[in-house]
């Protein structure tokens, strides 16, 4: 593979290790007072990174999208178009 590849995956590790311990400070909405900056990296130039949540459904992070008809949640990318999530922890085996 190309460097391009593995340098936001090492990114995207980086930010996955600042939210893992630690509570994201968030407001009512959800939407987190100040991403990680290993997030702000990776994140593509054309998203609004001041309306980011971060789903516990499936661990990744959503931009709010205004357009000119509606208002929509997408997923946060990275340049390479690549969903930014969180490790989701394994499940424990019995």
């Amino acid at each position: 593979m190309n460097r391009r590849f593995w340098l936001p995956l090492g990114f995207l590790t980086l930010g996955a290790c600042t939210v893992g311990g630690t509570e994201l400070a968030t407001d009512e909405n959800g939407i987190i007072a100040e991403l990680p900056e290993a997030v702000v990296a990776i994140a593509a130039p054309y998203q609004n990174l001041e309306a980011v949540i971060l789903r516990e459904e499936d661990g990744c992070y959503w931009y709010r999208h205004v357009g000119p008809v509606e208002t929509t949640e997408l997923p946060l990318r990275t340049t390479a178009g690549r969903k930014i999530c969180v490790p989701r922890p394994e499940a424990e085996v019995s």
